[in-house]
């Protein structure tokens, strides 16, 4: 990979695996138009304009059905695509689900891969409302097929006791917002994908989501994740942007600003 080298920018327009609410199909595009957007500009807090190394490929072919093994092959294939070719992809999500088949690309291509993910919630479950592609049930999907040796999620604040039995059988680090002092890393081996589900924010930050759960993390908290990640990053999504949820645009912002850093990242650690 040369420093010219863009970074894939894709979005997948999936919210049949949500549960509760579904909305989140429209987040590639509420994103798309934030970054788009007159209110900011197009440059990362380091002063790197990275939106002209960005490589939007628009959305990726899908047909939005509940438990669709077609549609999660479509993911994983479209993303190896990418990867063959040497690039970093940034994808757009979407509800959560994404990441499972995301993850089955980005392994193969990154056998030692680190997970980071910061959320509200564990994703973990064994399956939810009998959907094994449930947008709860990504990072159970992922481990079970060994798409990577470590995982840390930050900002969990609802994680049931199936959910820390889950953890603990595949040795997750999970760590709540007033835990997140104890996150090193400095600790971390190996390549990084990062995927950030918008309610790891406080509502207060970020209501654009379908699933308000209030003590969670600031923006300031996050971007401080990223900026202390070593590298390589090698991809991230940014999912569960609800537009019909959102109050004067301020998460689709937030995911826009999470496009420029997480860039900013990926190309500086190159």
């Amino acid at each position: 990979m040369t420093e010219t080298t863009p970074i894939s920018l894709v979005g997948i327009a999936i919210d049949a695996n949500s549960s509760h609410l579904f909305g989140a199909a429209a987040g590639p595009a509420a994103i798309r138009a934030a970054l788009r957007s007159g209110s900011g500009n197009h440059s990362t807090e380091r002063s790197v304009d990275v939106i002209e190394h960005l490589d939007d490929l628009g959305d990726i072919e899908v047909s939005n059905e509940r438990g669709s093994v077609a549609d999660a092959d479509a993911i994983t294939a479209a993303i190896d695509r990418q990867l063959s070719v040497g690039r970093q992809v940034i994808t757009l999500g979407g509800d959560h689900s994404i990441t499972f088949p995301i993850l089955r690309a980005v392994g193969d291509h990154h056998p030692e891969l680190t997970v980071v993910h910061i959320d509200a919630h564990p994703d973990i479950y064994d399956d939810l409302d009998g959907n094994p592609l449930s947008h709860a049930s990504p990072f159970a999907r992922a481990l079970e097929v060994g798409c990577m040796t470590t995982l840390v999620q930050l900002g969990i604040r609802t994680a049931t006791p199936h959910q820390r039995e889950q953890g603990e059988r595949w040795s997750v680090t999970m760590l709540s917002p007033r835990e997140l002092e104890h996150f090193d890393p400095s600790s971390l081996r190996g390549p990084i994908y990062l995927s950030v589900d918008l309610d790891g924010f406080d509502p207060s930050v970020a209501p654009g989501v379908s699933h308000h759960e209030p003590g969670g993390l600031t923006v300031r908290e996050v971007l401080d994740v990223i900026d202390a990640l070593p590298g390589p990053l090698v991809g991230a999504d940014i999912v569960e942007l609800n537009p019909s949820r959102d109050l004067v645009d301020m998460t689709a912002m937030v995911g826009a600003k999470l496009v420029k850093e997480i860039a900013g990242a990926m190309l500086d650690r190159r």
